[in-house]
């Protein structure tokens, strides 16, 4: 069923570090040999086996219209003809600033880059250069790109992989960034207590995807914006995941709660490489050349990026979100009859059309720590069943879905089907 699959990624270890271009793509943490895939229409994409799937990652985000929308296709067609690249400037940089900041409450200037990771560096730099201060603070679990400040109790693919910690990011590197727990404001305080006048920023992913889904308890976030405003922190969302995903202004809109800086990526260019940050001017206008701050970038702004991520961000709409949330409903209620039916020891977080199925005796799942406590041999045999049964999900129980609005009640129909005899088969492994 998979043996195209198995030959290729034999070939691509000896060529590649671990066969792979991003760790979560190999498949450790389900126990098996991933897959490679040669095409994606709408919700389905092809393995190089000819398989069919379902796909509930959506590319871990981008795709929020499904694989070759025709739209955002001939939107790069029109612009590569045009040139893929000047490294000088273009007007279509100013109109894809122009719809973020719309879109995007906390944002009167941004910057484009390539990657989530670059947003999120370029965020910190401006963050120490503009308050003058030298240390950070992240939450356990929260994964903000592979940059050497993050990779301290990250989540996404160190987490999954038991590497907490990275081997190459030095020690001085290491303490200044200080840690706190998830939906834990006495942990934030206490680390301002102890760290009085030298902490920079606060940076959070406001819903965490990277450790699983788990969502802000109730006035947590809005304590964050207190405590950074009590202290002249920057507050950062990395919104690199849940903007433009969980509603159109992200996160920050859906809980009203206006941080300094937002870092944006994955929708924001329709499929291709691209990552931004931006805030309030005050705070942007530091950033060379109109300020000391530097930061830099040969492909930033890329034409083919920028026409397929303003394209795909003119299509976001009402009734855009409206559909997202009756498809993630009905496949969120079908998951949840499954577990009760079942009696498996599972719960289920959502938020929009972000999605996780915890293998957990806990109603919920609320941080870092209840996170570790899931079975990830259960869920390793639960993905390894859907996969069989032509479902793509996360490789590792630590990672979202991301559904698509151009699933089909087919799609929803298979999915709750799949879900449910999985579930059973799993009662007897």
């Amino acid at each position: 069923m998979y043996k195209n699959s198995k030959n290729a990624f034999k070939v691509a270890k000896e060529k590649i570090p671990g066969g792979v271009n991003s760790p979560v793509r190999a498949f450790k943490s389900v126990d098996g040999s991933p897959i490679f895939f040669k095409n994606g229409k709408g919700s389905k994409i092809i393995d190089i086996d000819n398989n069919e799937y379902i796909d509930c990652i959506s590319s871990w985000g981008p795709l929020i219209f499904g694989h070759c929308n025709k739209d955002i296709i001939e939107s790069i067609n029109k612009a590569v003809h045009s040139g893929s690249t000047f490294g000088a400037c273009t007007t279509i940089e100013t109109e894809m600033a122009d719809k973020i900041i719309e879109y995007v409450p906390s944002v009167e200037k941004v910057r484009m880059v390539n990657s989530g990771t670059e947003a999120t560096m370029s965020a910190i730099r401006l963050a120490r250069g503009f308050t003058k201060k030298e240390l950070i603070i992240k939450f356990s679990g929260n994964y903000h790109g592979h940059g050497d400040s993050f990779l301290i109790k990250a989540g996404s693919g160190a987490f999954t992989l038991g590497l907490p910690d990275s081997p190459g990011v030095t020690k001085n590197t290491a303490k200044d960034t200080l840690t706190a727990e998830f939906n834990d404001l006495g942990s934030v305080e206490e680390l301002f207590e102890s760290n009085k006048n030298n902490i920079a920023a606060v940076i959070i992913e406001p819903i965490a995807g990277n450790m699983g889904l788990v969502q802000p308890d109730k006035g947590f976030l809005q304590g964050l914006r207190k405590i950074c405003d009590k202290n002249n922190a920057i507050l950062i969302f990395d919104e690199v995941m849940t903007g433009f995903r969980v509603s159109r202004g992200g996160a920050q809109e859906l809980y009203n709660v206006i941080p300094d800086i937002t870092t944006l990526g994955k929708i924001i260019g329709g499929g291709l490489p691209v990552g931004a940050y931006g805030g309030k001017k005050e705070i942007m206008n530091m950033l060379a050349p109109e300020g000391p701050i530097y930061q830099a970038g040969t492909l930033s702004g890329n034409p083919l990026a920028m026409n397929a991520g303003l394209t795909t961000l003119k299509m976001l709409n009402e009734e855009v979100y409206n559909k997202l949330e009756d498809i993630s409903n009905k496949i969120e209620v079908g998951w949840k009859k499954n577990i009760k039916e079942t009696g498996t020891d599972a719960c289920i977080a959502r938020v929009g059309s972000m999605l996780t199925l915890f293998f957990t005796s806990k109603k919920q799942v609320c941080n870092y720590n209840d996170a570790l406590e899931c079975d990830t041999k259960k869920y390793a045999k639960y993905f390894k069943f859907m996969l069989d049964m032509g479902v793509y999900l996360p490789p590792s129980q630590y990672e979202s879905l991301f559904l698509s609005s151009v699933m089909t009640d087919g799609d929803i129909s298979k999915l709750i089907e799949s879900n449910k005899i999985a579930l059973e088969k799993l009662k007897y492994e």
